[in-house]
């Protein structure tokens, strides 16, 4: 809501819009919000998908000069760095990776923690992500396409580690990083990774999943795309794959069914608007 109001503020929603955020992003609410995370049995609440869009609202309110929106961002401050602080904590014992297709998995919150640590700017966090990532993921070597998707994924691991790293590493070293990590990619060859997935019922709550994972495919393979010349082959079939992600995923944002309706329009608004 808040990246389509700062985009289009003279919409006809923007108003309505308003008036629901300004009953969000209320010093009082958000302050308690924080308070939660400072329980100790509480510290690993959402952690990391839902800090990661935490941190991915944070940035949209800080990248906004706008009256109404500076006013939420000093009250969401609490609660930013409340799970700033938490990530900070967490990272340096995260000794592994987690690689699935849903909410656990490492390379999506750390790509959006990454964004956001450049932008505000908090070059600690910045660093120490950098260095997970490059942990994590530097020596990954041909990535076993041929086993996505799993059937409920709304991610795929494989995709997202990339779409991390064209974050993490200079282009000169992300074309053979990606050389390595999907050595086939040029060819046309990446499993199922480039065939947009089925949705079988759109009113299984697991299923649907895949209709996220079509939008999230499409938007890291455009994120991938950008890093990689003009002239590399791969950059033509990640658009043209993630074309035809999107056709499909966009297809399942509005089916009538609160199983796909609930979340599904946030991954369409940031495959549409990303940056």
């Amino acid at each position: 809501m808040l990246r389509l109001l700062r985009r289009y503020p003279t919409a006809a929603f923007a108003p309505e819009v308003r008036r629901v955020l300004n009953g969000r992003f209320t010093p009082d609410g958000l302050a308690a919000e924080a308070a939660y995370f400072r329980i100790k049995g509480n510290q690993s609440f959402e952690r990391m998908y839902g800090w990661a869009w935490a941190l991915r609202l944070g940035q949209e309110l800080r990248a906004w000069n706008d009256p109404d929106a500076r006013r939420w961002s000093a009250s969401f401050l609490p609660l930013e760095q409340e799970i700033v602080r938490l990530a900070k904590a967490y990272l340096p014992n995260l000794d592994w990776p987690v690689r699935c297709g849903f909410h656990p998995e490492t390379a999506f919150p750390l790509a959006q923690m990454l964004d956001w640590a450049r932008a505000a700017p908090d070059p600690a966090l910045e660093t120490l992500v950098l260095a997970r990532a490059k942990c994590f993921y530097g020596g990954d070597r041909n990535y076993p396409t041929a086993y996505e998707p799993s059937g409920n994924d709304f991610f795929s691991p494989g995709l997202n580690v990339a779409d991390l790293m064209r974050r993490v590493l200079p282009p000169a070293e992300f074309k053979p990083w990606l050389d390595g990590y999907f050595p086939g990619l040029a060819d046309g060859q990446a499993g199922h990774l480039l065939e947009p997935v089925r949705v079988s019922d759109p009113t299984d709550p697991q299923l649907i999943h895949l209709a996220g994972l079509n939008l999230s495919r499409a938007w890291t393979m455009r994120g991938i795309a950008t890093a990689l010349p003009e002239r590399d082959s791969r950059r033509q079939i990640l658009l043209d794959a993630a074309t035809a992600h999107a056709t499909q995923g966009l297809a399942m944002v509005a089916t009538g069914h609160y199983e796909g309706e609930h979340w599904l329009a946030t991954f369409a608004v940031y495959l549409l608007t990303g940056d």
